[in-house]
């Protein structure tokens, strides 16, 4: 069977995440009902990562197998056309043969995800449910300053869901950058080759104490060092998140 690698994008609104949840909207389900309707058999895609509820995509990429050999431009038009006939905001940006070897998931050397902030005193009109509206100012070089006592390899227990499922807390965080992208707009990237459930939003959540004073960095470290999911700060909505590139 034919093996095709897919790019996707979407917004995350109005789904319960990535995967395919009986009785629920999922991305995954709404990519393999179009892609079933159109193939005219049973399909099933196994992406490189799941997302959250309301949890955005620039570059979430999944891997498909098929019963015959199509043209990836024919996949890629089909696919897009009955997503969008069915409503879905969902976009296949790249159709792309694969080698039978190759799994979105375990192939995947890191995946790079980004936290947009909105820092400003008027509420959001346009970037409604695409970024975390933050009214009063922060202070980024702190907060990057920060952020840097995170990368490494840490046993990240205080910055996982308590309903996190993976064996170990502990991670290897490669990236941690915290930026001012605009007068108005900051942004957090985070690059790892794996991450826990929750934990880009509860290190978002927590640097926006040290952004707002609440926290110093050595708060920070200890709570890092705590291994407690209470001393983790509030964690951020997940609107501002993006999974935007997996790196093979």
């Amino acid at each position: 069977m034919p093996r095709y690698k897919l790019t996707i994008e979407y917004d995350g609104m109005p789904y319960r995440g990535w995967q395919r949840q009986e009785g629920l909207a999922t991305v995954q389900d709404a990519i393999e009902k179009a892609m079933t309707q159109f193939a005219q058999h049973n399909v099933v895609i196994f992406g490189a990562g799941r997302t959250d509820a309301g949890v955005h995509a620039r570059g979430q990429v999944a891997h498909v197998d098929l019963e015959k050999t199509w043209k990836t431009d024919k996949i890629q038009e089909a696919t897009n056309g009955l997503l969008k006939l069915a409503g879905h905001p969902i976009a296949i940006l790249k159709v792309e043969e694969a080698d039978d070897d190759f799994d979105a998931r375990f192939s995947a050397k890191y995946r790079s995800y980004r936290f947009r902030i909105i820092n400003r005193r008027p509420p959001l009109t346009l970037d409604l449910e695409r970024a975390w509206w933050i009214r009063f100012p922060l202070d980024v070089d702190a907060m990057h300053n920060a952020a840097q006592e995170l990368v490494g390899k840490h046993d990240f227990t205080t910055f996982r869901s308590a309903d996190c499922q993976a064996k170990s807390p502990i991670r290897t965080l490669d990236k941690l950058d915290v930026n001012r992208v605009s007068d108005t707009e900051i942004e957090i990237i985070a690059e790892a080759r794996a991450f826990l459930h929750n934990q880009i939003r509860s290190f978002a959540g927590s640097l926006r104490l040290v952004g707002d004073g609440k926290w110093s960095k050595q708060d920070l470290i200890d709570a890092r060092d705590a291994l407690d999911r209470t001393r983790c700060g509030p964690v951020a909505p997940p609107h501002g998140l993006y999974f935007m590139h997996v790196g093979y």
